[in-house]
């Protein structure tokens, strides 16, 4: 198993002197998706463990702080979607193994996050198993976000630059509202997919490739805006 844990920097605690400071640095999220118990900046892996998937809520932990992971019932039905479409292409060509939105990932020491569906090769767990740790060390090869109304631009942000310095080779981001995606290999290049286009696993997952209609086929259609009486 490959890990690159050592060779990373530990991010810095950070003291921030108000909640708003807080909030701004995990990009600009709303407070209610912050646990105060255990208080902000104070918590650890063991309190991410004991609480995630607790009352059905999901926690990623972020500068010491338990960050409430929106999910929403149509992000869970395209993450669903996709990770069903990668069971079957990967019960063909066995690559490796993915995992859903309740799987947590130390991306870097002190940062655990849990994409909303990730794939990790063989490459990287060579007798073919999945490790068996609460929070896995395995970096995954690519993760998908599903983007809710609750996620921010600034958030998901700095989720891209966290995931590819801790190693993931490739992020997809799913908007279902829009019925859009974006797919990057660096934070700063992104390739824009329409809904009449298609995320293609490139060389991460050499073959694999899901139109986004087939993704969001079964969703409600948005209802138009009205518009404003003048």
């Amino acid at each position: 198993m490959h890990t690159i844990h050592a060779h990373l920097p530990k991010p810095k605690k950070v003291q921030h002197e108000t909640m708003g400071d807080l909030l701004l640095s995990l990009g600009g999220i709303s407070a209610e998706r912050i646990r105060m118990n255990p208080t902000p900046g104070t918590a650890t892996k063991r309190d991410l463990i004991r609480f995630h998937d607790r009352g059905r809520r999901l926690y990623e932990l972020v500068e010491g702080t338990l960050v409430e992971k929106p999910m929403g019932h149509p992000e869970s039905y395209v993450a669903a979607k996709l990770i069903g479409l990668l069971e079957a292409f990967l019960t063909t060509y066995d690559l490796g193994y993915c995992t859903g939105s309740d799987d947590l990932i130390e991306v870097m020491p002190r940062l655990v996050r849990g994409p909303d569906v990730s794939f990790t090769s063989w490459l990287k767990r060579p007798d073919m198993t999945v490790d068996s740790d609460a929070i896995s060390k395995v970096i995954p090869d690519l993760v998908v976000e599903v983007l809710s109304k609750k996620n921010t631009r600034a958030e998901i942000a700095r989720k891209l630059g966290e995931y590819f310095l801790g190693g993931v080779r490739l992020v997809w981001v799913i908007d279902p509202r829009k019925r859009t995606a974006a797919a990057y290999t660096d934070p700063d290049l992104k390739t824009f997919v329409s809904e009449t286009g298609s995320l293609d696993g490139g060389d991460v997952l050499p073959g694999f490739r899901v139109p986004l209609a087939k993704l969001f086929e079964r969703l409600e259609k948005p209802k138009p805006k009205k518009r404003k009486r003048s």
